[in-house]
């Protein structure tokens, strides 16, 4: 790593079921380190465990940056979903990152900076306009829109809702952990992975539950182009590129006028995203203000 360059950064993403450290310049990922994210607990503990993972790194980067699901707002960071990840309220996230790094930090959540790394490097390049969905445990997103992330609660479209008086969010009727549950109910003790081979080797009840997932994604998607008129919306996340899923999805939006029907592509970074989102965020923070507080200084 003595090669590498003097603005490295390191890039932390904590996701709803994996947290993902690694070294990044730029669009190169120089090392990387990956943990099982519990279900709830004290991030100090997981971000401290991922540091002992990744030893080498001492010394190789000058600031940190972490994705995260949920919201970060002034440094703290909290949860939008407990289903996805249950964390204390309001936690002080950026101080942590600084005071075990010794680092300036910065966080942002973990699908806008995805959705940033997609607009930089992959499938949004060229675009000036683009929405990020990825879907996995839950639903993520981001927006761009000439050329610029919307920053605060802009793209958190797992937390729609399908009437007012209806306090589920989309993302627990549509995704991951609802797919396991779903099974369940079906009798079958499988998770989301479990689900899309099962319904590959012709279980039909499998293939049910991905097609009203399909279904109500695509739903969403018809929405956001409606509202957004995104030049694509990208999809990521192990089931969103899960074999299939966006195919089906674009046959349910065939019959759509032409101006109203989205274009769907997959996502190019995979795992990626979020650390070269986040690093590249952390590494304009001087330049940039994401609703976030480093440092200090708002």
């Amino acid at each position: 790593m003595a090669d590498m360059p003097c603005d490295t950064l390191l890039a932390i993403d904590i996701g709803g079921t994996k947290i993902l450290g690694a070294l990044v310049d730029g669009r190169t990922v120089y090392d990387s380190v990956q943990i099982a994210t519990p279900g709830s607990g004290d991030p100090r503990v997981w971000i401290e465990e991922l540091l002992e993972k990744g030893m080498a790194w001492q010394g190789c980067f000058g600031r940190v940056g972490a994705a995260v699901t949920g919201i970060v707002q002034a440094g703290k960071w909290s949860a939008l979903n407990p289903k996805t990840l249950t964390i204390p309220p309001d936690y002080p996230l950026v101080e942590t990152l600084s005071e075990l790094t010794g680092k300036p930090a910065l966080a942002a959540n973990d699908a806008q900076a995805a959705a940033w790394g997609e607009y930089l490097f992959g499938a949004g390049k060229g675009t000036q306009a683009c929405v990020f969905l990825t879907l996995s445990t839950g639903i993520g997103g981001g927006v761009i829109v000439n050329g610029r992330l919307l920053e605060g609660m802009a793209g958190h479209f797992g937390q729609f809702r399908g009437d007012v008086a209806d306090d589920t969010p989309l993302e627990s009727g549509a995704t991951g952990r609802w797919m396991a549950e779903a099974a369940r109910e079906a009798g079958y003790d499988l998770d989301a992975r479990g689900v899309f081979e099962a319904a590959g080797k012709g279980a039909a009840w499998a293939d049910a539950i991905i097609a009203l997932s399909a279904k109500r994604i695509a739903t969403l998607c018809a929405n956001i182009q409606l509202g957004l008129a995104p030049q694509k919306i990208i999809i990521g996340g192990s089931i969103g590129l899960a074999p299939g899923f966006i195919e089906r999805m674009g046959r349910l939006l065939e019959d759509l006028p032409p101006l109203q029907r989205p274009t769907l592509v997959p996502a190019r970074l995979g795992g990626q995203a979020g650390i070269v989102g986040i690093a590249d965020l952390a590494a304009s923070a001087g330049k940039r203000t994401i609703n976030q507080r480093e440092d200090g200084y708002e």
